[in-house]
């Protein structure tokens, strides 16, 4: 399912226009981004949490001439489902 076949599915299932269901589409994205910035956890119980896992700076290296790089620390969205959401697929 892409973006498109989901904004239609949400307009569907909640009675909106598409023009409105793709505004709230939009406005999840942005509040969810934006607290994430911010350092929030986003919980949606029985869905799932959004939160940042910190990585710290490392070695690694370059796979075609083995030369030793500095990776960078860095911060990265991640996403853990909730139990309701596991069932749901699952059973």
């Amino acid at each position: 399912m892409n973006k498109g076949q989901f904004v239609e599915k949400m307009a569907e299932k909640s009675n909106l226009s598409i023009k409105d269901a793709e505004k709230a589409y939009k406005a999840f994205i942005e509040t969810v981004i934006e607290g994430l910035k911010d350092g929030e956890k986003l919980q949606l119980v029985g869905f799932g949490t959004f939160d940042i896992s910190e990585r710290s700076a490392r070695e690694g290296r370059n796979p075609q001439t083995g030369e030793t790089i500095r990776i960078a620390a860095s911060r990265t969205p991640r996403f853990k489902a909730g139990k309701a959401l596991k069932d749901a697929v699952n059973g």
